[in-house]
Formats: C-alpha cells, sequence, structure tokens
C-alpha cells in the first residue's frame, strides 16, 4: 500500500476528530435543512428561478422551520460596444443578500450576501437576442442560488435549533 493510499484512507477517520461531519450525515446541515425551509414569496422572474433553484438543492418545503429571505440586485452593464457605438454584449452583475430565520424564535440563524455574474450577446435577432437575456437572467439567480445553498450548508450544525 501506498503512502497516499494509506493518507486517503486515514483521512476521514481524521477528519471526524477535528469535529468534521458530512454536510447530509445523521447530524449535518443538510439532513437538519432538508424540507424545513420555507422562501419568501418570489416576486420577479429572477426571484421565480432563484426560488425554484434553493427547492431543487433543499427540497420541496415539508415541514418548514426556517425562512429564507432575499433581495437579488441585477445591474445590467454594456460589455462589447463596436465602432458604430453599437452594443453587441452585456453583462448581468448580481447579488443576493439573504437571512435565514428560525420560524420559532425569530431569531435569524444565518445571514450574508452572494455575488456572480454572466453575460449574453445581442447579435442575433430580437428574438434570439430577448432570449439570451431571459436565459443570462435564470442563470445568474441559479448560480446565485448555488452560492447561498453552499453557504447554508457551511452553517454550524451546533448553532441550529
Amino acid at each position: 500500500m501506498s503512502w497516499s493510499r494509506r493518507a486517503i484512507l486515514t483521512l476521514p477517520a481524521l477528519l471526524a476528530a477535528c469535529g468534521f461531519a458530512p454536510v447530509y450525515g445523521p447530524s449535518g446541515v443538510g439532513r437538519r435543512l432538508f424540507g424545513r425551509i420555507r422562501t419568501a414569496d418570489p416576486r420577479t422572474p429572477d426571484d421565480f428561478a432563484f426560488a425554484g433553484r434553493i427547492a431543487e438543492q433543499l427540497g420541496p418545503e415539508e415541514s418548514a422551520s426556517y425562512e429564507l429571505g432575499w433581495q437579488l440586485r441585477v445591474a445590467v452593464v454594456p460589455q462589447a460596444i463596436t465602432a458604430d457605438e453599437i452594443t453587441t454584449r452585456y453583462a448581468l452583475n448580481g447579488t443576493a443578500d439573504y437571512v435565514l430565520t428560525d420560524l420559532a424564535s425569530g431569531r435569524a440563524v444565518a445571514r450574508g450576501q452572494v455575488s456572480s455574474f454572466t453575460s449574453y450577446s445581442t447579435t442575433g435577432t430580437t428574438i434570439a437576442t430577448m432570449a439570451a437575456e431571459q436565459d443570462a437572467h435564470e442563470r445568474l439567480a441559479r448560480m446565485l442560488a448555488d452560492q447561498v445553498v453552499t453557504r447554508l450548508m457551511a452553517i454550524d450544525p451546533a448553532t441550529l435549533p
């Protein structure tokens, strides 16, 4: 058995000794949050994509113990401008402020901000450009939701009621 193989085989024991627990393990955050988060009511198409991705990652609400509130902000920035001053590409820069609240106590369990970006081209037909813009908005909202879920999975399980 090579040293690297031994190290790989002993890694789980070393991590367990440090207090590491798998996210979806018996006492992990993933199990404690799955199906227990009610999302705020979406108001915009971006909100719907965001909330849908949260539900995909954390499961549909079965018995809510927490509420996830958020605010999405998206800025549209011209990226590529021709010599004729025609914009051929736009960037979408987005941020999501979020707060996870314990419904029983009203206490904020986690809060933070994530950000990401995407872009789309405007060189096709009007319909193609509109579809590309809509797709970029959906991709951005889903990326932001994925980042929020990652942050929620990093919560110390001891802080969850």
